[in-house]
């Protein structure tokens, strides 16, 4: 019997449910069951990714920051993640760390014409280039 309070099934029931309720629109439910699910398997790449997503629709962009964070310490080259990063820093207004992650991204599959669009549309935001130190 699960525990009061618990969704009912296993880590991967609740991650299935949690694909379900952010494919219907429903990011806030998803993210926190996918919460849960990653309390229980803090080590699931699958897990992270889904909740990171699920955090940027509902609009929590600091959490999907970290989430997205978080996939990036274990796999730097991980592109989708840089994205992912990018559009949440870009949403939360944090525009230098966004353009940072965007190029990342962009330098990593110049084939992903959407990244590359984000990368313009922060760098638009941004203004002239600062110089560096």
């Amino acid at each position: 019997m699960a525990d009061p309070g618990q969704p009912d099934g296993g880590v991967y029931d609740w991650y299935q449910r949690g694909l379900d309720l952010l494919g219907d629109g429903n990011p806030d439910a998803a993210a926190t069951l996918l919460d849960r699910a990653l309390a229980a398997e803090p080590g699931s790449r699958s897990v992270r990714e889904a909740l990171a997503r699920a955090q940027y629709d509902a609009g929590r962009y600091r959490e999907a920051i970290e989430s997205f964070g978080a996939l990036i310490a274990v796999d730097p080259a991980d592109d989708y993640a840089q994205f992912g990063l990018g559009l949440a820093a870009s949403r939360a207004g944090e525009l230098e760390l966004a353009a940072e992650h965007l190029a990342l991204a962009v330098a990593m599959r110049p084939d992903r014409d959407h990244y590359a669009r984000a990368l313009r549309g922060v760098r638009a935001r941004r203004g002239p280039a600062t110089e560096l130190p």
